[in-house]
């Protein structure tokens, strides 16, 4: 598993992060240990999750599944401020809801901190400096070794770094949505980081698994599109199954002998800037797929072909 220091920080993760989402939900505890057993096995460190996860479920089977691990040996990254209420998504990065969220989140997960925690979501609700707030309380308790914030823009994430640093809190990182079929963050959330010394950790980078190919020609049963929890995310994915960024990806694919999510994860872990891609795998041939994808090198003709294709 190849590892890379998460910007200018010394916090190293491995260059595929285990995701967890799903786990609690569509990925039960006996699942979940097949996942972890084959990317511990590969070399890999770091394990993402957060307190809204499958209403804490996720955390919770992380917890058990870590018992008895050497600790020091895991890179374990946590979310806080998005939470479940009566089936509604709430937002809330008050210094009293984050607090509370990074205790509950301890407690599952057996652990006295966390090696990465970050902010899930910017909130127009509460101050800024509030938030930024907690994660020096975090840091200075010793709950989070460093800090972070997750989906936040390139002036968001410039006006938290620029105070943190001013007060020598540890701010690292930035986790976005980014993969061949979404390259916005390339705009100014990228020059961004990359100016305030922050690692990007992109999160679906296989855009919710199309960008393995599965959709092409249909829905399979049982898919993340198939469920109807996310129809906005589906029309907009779905409709580029079958377009040209697909068909130069499968082109890639067959002309090396390798999968889509290899071709897929190879030409991201390259790009400028780029961290992690934390995999969200729900069984263990995607999973596999996803850790082939280290040992693949794309030539410099292919990746430009790729970068054309899905210019913005």
């Amino acid at each position: 598993m190849l590892s890379r220091s998460l910007g200018r920080s010394g916090l190293t993760v491995s260059t595929l992060t285990l995701g967890t989402m799903n786990w609690g939900t569509q990925v039960d505890e006996d699942d979940a240990r097949l996942l972890l057993e084959d990317y511990l096995d590969a070399g890999g460190t770091t394990i993402d999750t957060a307190y809204g996860y499958a209403d804490g479920g996720s955390e919770t089977i992380i917890g058990s599944l870590i018992e008895g691990l050497h600790r020091e040996d895991l890179v374990l990254v946590g979310k806080a401020g998005i939470s479940r209420r009566t089936g509604q998504r709430v937002v809330d990065t008050s210094r009293r809801a984050l607090l509370t969220q990074l205790d509950a989140s301890l407690t599952r997960l057996g652990t006295e901190h966390l090696d990465l925690w970050l902010v899930h979501s910017w909130s127009d609700e509460v101050p800024w400096q509030e938030t930024l707030g907690a994660l020096e309380c975090a840091v200075t308790s010793g709950k989070a070794r460093y800090v972070g914030v997750s989906n936040y823009s390139g002036w968001q994430s410039a006006i938290v770094a620029g105070e943190a640093q001013r007060l020598r809190i540890p701010l690292v990182a930035n986790q976005v949505q980014y993969s061949l079929l979404d390259r916005s963050a390339e705009a100014e959330i990228l020059p961004a980081a990359d100016a305030l010394g922050l690692g990007v950790m992109a999160w679906s980078p296989l855009a919710g698994g199309v960008l393995t190919g599965k959709y092409r020609g249909g829905v399979p049963a049982e898919s993340r599109a198939s469920s109807g929890d996310h129809p906005r995310w589906a029309a907009q994915m779905l409709g580029a199954a079958d377009g040209p960024v697909m068909k130069a990806v499968a082109t890639a694919a067959d002309g090396l002998g390798v999968s889509q999510t290899e071709v897929a994860l190879a030409w991201l872990r390259e790009r400028p800037g780029l961290s992690s891609c934390v995999v969200g795998a729900r069984k263990q041939t995607q999973l596999r797929a996803a850790l082939a994808s280290q040992r693949l090198d794309i030539a410099p003709a292919i990746r430009q072909a790729l970068d054309e294709v899905s210019a913005r």
